[in-house]
């Protein structure tokens, strides 16, 4: 496993700031991708701590034009991708969530740094109407602060970030979990406000 890193490591520290910016960009465009943007960067701040916020900064440009990829890929595919993405019991469920509570199911799979079901999400803003400009600041909500906080994360933790990261997954989980609950709360006091019946 360490020889495994220490070769990642090697190729990050070679391509500087354009391996994040094409590893993020191939993530966000739906390709796959199985060194996970997350890992990449934690790698990099760690080897080279004096540009972990650049790459950082180039890991949230490749994030947001690959989704932006996506988004259009998923506008143009239309019903067929919405149906590939909603289908059965879970799929649909995503999708009433969405309907339900808009771009607050974008945010919180993009701001919290484990595996949620981000697609899924997307594919229904770009159906049902979300503007890409809407899309583009809800993503970057998102992923500003956590490829930030995990390049701070690796440069001041260094090789033991991994194991900070992992062995907190669970406190991780509580926060989305928390997060998810607070917004969705937030969009049904709002929603209540609104269609509360004016005075006479």
């Amino acid at each position: 496993m360490k020889a495994i890193f220490a070769r990642l490591k090697d190729l990050l520290l070679s391509w500087g700031p354009a391996g994040l910016f094409l590893a993020t960009l191939v993530d966000g465009a739906g390709l796959p991708n199985p060194d996970g943007p997350d890992i990449l960067l934690l790698l990099y701040a760690t080897a080279a701590p004096e540009r972990a916020f650049v790459g950082a900064a180039a890991a949230v440009v490749g994030s947001l034009i690959g989704s932006y990829i996506f988004f259009r890929i998923a506008q143009k595919g239309g019903e067929m991708l919405m149906r590939k993405y909603t289908e059965g019991p879970r799929g649909r469920k995503f999708h009433q969530w969405f309907k339900r509570y808009g771009l607050v199911t974008v945010f919180v799979p993009t701001l919290v740094p484990f595996p949620m079901p981000l697609k899924a999400f997307i594919v229904c803003a770009a159906v049902l109407g979300v503007s890409p400009g809407a899309f583009i600041a809800t993503t970057a909500a998102g992923r500003i602060p956590r490829y930030f906080g995990l390049a701070y994360l690796g440069q001041q933790l260094g090789e033991h970030s991994l194991e900070w990261l992992k062995s907190h997954t669970r406190e991780f989980g509580l926060l989305a979990l928390g997060l998810v609950v607070f917004l969705f709360v937030l969009v049904k006091v709002v929603e209540r406000f609104h269609h509360v019946p004016e005075q006479a």
